[in-house]
């Protein structure tokens, strides 16, 4: 169960915090290997749980939410530099050039050799992060009207 507990200024809980710590975590080693127990230790619950969290609040796994990243720092560092598309593969987890070929074409709808081509567009990923909305602090005025509906029963 999470504590919610109010931080100086009272707008943000901890638990925002260590959730949002843990994508520091992610974003920080998309080029690496991102270890799942340090994910879930730096957000204060296990792995499993991390998950289940990570998704209900993101309506994407975290596996997707990873790969959906990668390939867009990828494709962004095809881009705006001359590095082969090989390495460019290997940097983001990709043990051969075929399979980031068939994941990055399943992200952004084509090979990553087309990138530097001339009007092509790319998908961008954006990074998430958590924020907590309070609404309903402002009273409302309103009036309930009667509602009479009229039954003919044998019974009334």
């Amino acid at each position: 169960m999470l504590k919610l507990s109010k931080r100086a200024g009272g707008k943000r809980v901890d638990w925002l915090d260590k959730m949002n710590g843990a994508l520091n975590y992610i974003e920080d080693n998309l080029s690496g290997e991102i270890h799942l127990e340090e994910v879930a230790r730096r957000a204060c619950c296990s792995s499993f749980n991390f998950q289940r969290m990570f998704s209900f609040m993101a309506d994407v796994s975290l596996a997707d939410y990873i790969r959906r990243r990668r390939l867009s720092q990828a494709a962004m560092e095809l881009l705006t530099t001359e590095e082969k598309v090989i390495d460019v593969a290997l940097t983001y987890g990709y043990e051969s050039p075929v399979s980031f070929a068939r994941a990055f074409y399943a992200v952004h709808g084509m090979n990553p050799s087309e990138v530097r081509k001339s009007g092509r567009k790319i998908k961008a990923y954006p990074r998430i992060s958590f924020e907590i909305t309070i609404i309903g602090v402002e009273a409302m005025n309103y009036r309930v009207n009667p509602f009479i509906k009229s039954v003919s029963s044998p019974y009334i």
